[in-house]
């Protein structure tokens, strides 16, 4: 029971703690609403776990031998992010929503596997809930953190089409944008920062 309790709760930590999948997911709630927004989390969701089953089922090992694979990782992931928050500040606040505009299911599954933090909580979750002797428990905990992962990126979405209330104008719609968009460029630019200096 404690080991499940453990899962729980260091998957909903992570899930919860803000990073660049929810902030595009926040984004995204506040422009499109839950139903639109839908199709990324379950990309996000679902990229998630497959990532963490990659690792956990025998590329750990791979990091172990060469671990400046994550600094590559992150070059190409804060780029990624880069391009994610441009497309969000630059995007026209309109109460007609252009399909093409909106987070798809692809951009939820590439966001994770370029995201250096859902790396770092897959190899943590690996190294803390990995047997050497049989995959049970792992498989349990890849169960788990799916089940909290999915409930807590829908719930970042909530909150997102929760903020419309209060951007009842398409400025103040704009300079959300703006600011989330801004947000996922700085978090980019911290994590080259800190990969790169060894913080």
């Amino acid at each position: 029971m404690s080991l499940f309790l453990a899962m729980l709760s260091f998957s909903f930590v992570m899930s919860m703690s803000p990073g660049p999948v929810n902030m595009v997911i926040v984004s995204s709630g506040a422009s499109y609403g839950v139903r639109k927004t839908f199709s990324f989390v379950s990309g996000a969701a679902i990229g998630f776990i497959l990532l963490l089953l990659f690792i956990g089922l025998g590329f750990y090992k791979v990091i172990e031998l060469y671990p400046f694979f994550l600094k590559y990782l992150a070059l190409a992931g804060s780029l990624f992010i880069i391009y994610m928050g441009y497309l969000i500040a630059s995007a026209t606040p309109r109460l007609t929503i252009e399909k093409q505009k909106l987070p798809t299911f692809m951009q939820g599954f590439l966001l994770q596997w370029l995201n250096p933090k859902a790396w770092i909580a897959c190899v943590a979750g690996v190294s803390m809930f990995s047997s050497p002797d049989s995959h049970d428990v792992f498989l349990t905990f890849s169960l788990v953190y799916f089940v909290v992962c999915y409930f807590a990126l829908f719930s970042w979405s909530v909150l997102g089409d929760k903020v419309t209330l209060l951007l009842n104008s398409e400025f103040k719609l704009q300079v959300f944008n703006k600011l989330m968009g801004g947000l996922l460029i700085v978090t980019a630019g911290f994590l080259l920062y800190t990969q790169f200096t060894g913080l």
